[in-house]
């Protein structure tokens, strides 16, 4: 029931940003998107299979064990039930944020996340778009997280549909009313705040971490308002990952394991 209900809320989430693109765009991108959204929905079948066989418990599981055996921090509380879930989802977010930010701060990591980056256009399905490893290796992060955390089961679950869904709205390609977007910020990431993480710029691509809750971006430092061109005109993706070959899945997955040496010579070789 529970992954019914979150693929529920994925696809009708997913709808909703498609249609949004399609009637009110923030930029019209110039690439076809029919070879970008097959290999990033392709990405998606992928990653959603691996997870099924490496892990045999969701991460709503591990918190109920988690939670019957008195493990983590808000277990050793009595909290009313509704502080219970609302402290877990603040951790929780916070946790992700932190997450983010070791992606882009140890090499390593960095290698795989950066495949996220490579996409050359902003839009919904640059959400879906993360290298099956970085996945894999997220959802142990988070086990370790819950654990600690102790984090409530129903937090858990309506955390990850919280997650999923915001990321598919602040990686829209979709336009709000310009008095709306500064007033979201204060508490949300919105798409215009995000697009700036995506700009090819490296202190524009080192900002802008949090995917829910805009607040860590500011409390860490690491918020920035306003990229050095029009928010339109942002430049996104990876100058390293500019072909066209990195669309397709196969290079996709390549993407990590290509050495620096290869992609300078490919620079020198297509300026």
């Amino acid at each position: 029931m529970e992954q019914y209900n979150r693929l529920l809320v994925f696809c009708s989430i997913l709808f909703i940003m498609i249609i949004w693109e399609l009637i009110i765009p923030y930029y019209k991108a110039d690439q076809k998107k029919s070879i970008r959204w097959t290999n990033n929905f392709l990405i998606t079948i992928i990653n959603t299979l691996l997870m099924n066989i490496f892990f045999l418990s969701s991460a709503s599981g591990i918190a109920q064990m988690a939670n019957e055996n008195g493990y983590g921090l808000l277990n050793l509380f009595s909290l009313p039930n509704w502080l219970m879930i609302l402290l877990s989802i603040i951790l929780l977010d916070f946790a992700i944020y932190l997450q983010h930010l070791i992606l882009h701060k140890v090499p390593l990591f960095w290698r795989f996340h950066r495949m996220h980056h490579a996409d050359i256009v902003f839009d919904v399905t640059t959400a879906l778009r993360f290298h099956p490893i970085e996945i894999i290796c997220s959802m142990m992060y988070k086990i370790v997280i819950i654990l600690i955390i102790g984090a409530d089961p129903l937090s858990v679950i309506l955390f990850e549909m919280i997650l999923n869904g915001m990321a598919m709205f602040n990686h829209g390609n979709v336009k709000l009313p310009k008095k709306l977007d500064p007033f979201l910020r204060f508490i949300l990431v919105t798409p215009a705040m995000h697009r700036i993480h995506h700009s090819v710029l490296v202190t524009e691509t080192n900002s802008n971490f949090g995917f829910n809750i805009s607040l860590w971006d500011r409390i860490c430092k690491t918020y920035r308002a306003d990229s050095k061109k029009k928010s339109d005109q942002i430049i996104i993706g990876l100058p390293v990952f500019r072909a066209s070959k990195y669309l397709k899945l196969q290079w996709m997955l390549l993407i990590p394991f290509i050495s620096d040496s290869k992609i300078d010579k490919e620079m020198t070789l297509n300026p």
